[in-house]
């Protein structure tokens, strides 16, 4: 199956599995709670994200989980640091075997330079990703920072910045996905958090659904509370994978 633009679909299984577009964020402070869950809704997802509650609480025994389930973890620690302490962190994660690491990309250039070539010659197959604005942040609490560009505006410029310096993988919410596919072009890997039910209320302000996300040109959609919070998180995944399906049947 082909996306817009000559993107390969990553979904070929019937509903989810390894190939899902779903990364399921492990929002919990015990790792075992975390494996219940995991177990799960594992037929449905197709990444692990590993965020900070988790990783302080549980360290490389989260990012173990991936490895116990046959799925690649997303460690999405943000690191924001001078370019040497990222260099060497990268390099560890590296050692620990995630695929994805999250840096912010208002970090600057020599900071994004060195991380991706730190990932690129540990040699494991890890990749930096460029966090722009966080989901959680507006205009109005991006003003009080002192960026007087809209979220919109201020996300092409970093992740512009940061596909200078080599990265190649980005986050950035759904309200986002299309421009900066355009911008980026396909060969670029854009992770999308706020993906909810419509009726879904909280603290991320610039969200969407999932058949909105894939359609505007997202890769990967990161869904924690929704499934972690369900009733049955086992039915939420396979429901929300079987809505990924549906957008990408459609040409989305």
């Amino acid at each position: 199956m082909q996306l817009p633009g000559g993107r390969p679909s990553l979904l070929v299984h019937p509903v989810g599995g390894a190939s899902s577009r779903i990364a399921f964020a492990l929002d919990f402070h015990d790792v075992d709670a975390a494996r219940e869950v995991a177990r799960a809704v594992a037929p449905s997802v197709g990444m692990l994200k590993v965020g900070l509650e988790l990783f302080t609480a549980a360290g490389s025994r989260g990012v173990d989980l991936g490895r116990e389930l046959g799925l690649p973890v997303f460690l999405d620690l943000k690191l924001h640091d001078i370019p040497e302490t990222v260099d060497r962190a990268v390099a560890r994660v590296a050692a620990l075997g995630a695929r994805y690491v999250t840096v912010h990309a208002s970090g600057g250039p020599a900071m994004l330079r060195r991380a991706t070539a730190r990932a690129r010659n540990e040699g494991t197959g890890l990749e930096v990703v460029a966090v722009t604005v966080l989901t959680s942040m507006d205009a109005a609490e991006l003003a009080r920072t002192g960026v007087s560009a809209t979220p919109l505006d201020h996300v092409r410029r970093l992740a512009s910045l940061a596909f200078e310096e080599g990265v190649r993988a980005f986050v950035c919410s759904p309200r986002e996905v299309a421009t900066l596919r355009g911008d980026l072009g396909a060969g670029v890997t854009l992770i999308t958090p706020g993906i909810r039910p419509s009726s879904h209320d909280d603290d991320q302000k610039r969200v969407a659904t999932a058949t909105q996300a894939i359609k505007d040109g997202a890769d990967w959609l990161v869904v924690g509370r929704p499934i972690r919070d369900a009733a049955d998180p086992a039915e939420a995944a396979s429901a929300l994978a079987r809505e990924v399906l549906t957008a990408l049947s459609m040409g989305a």
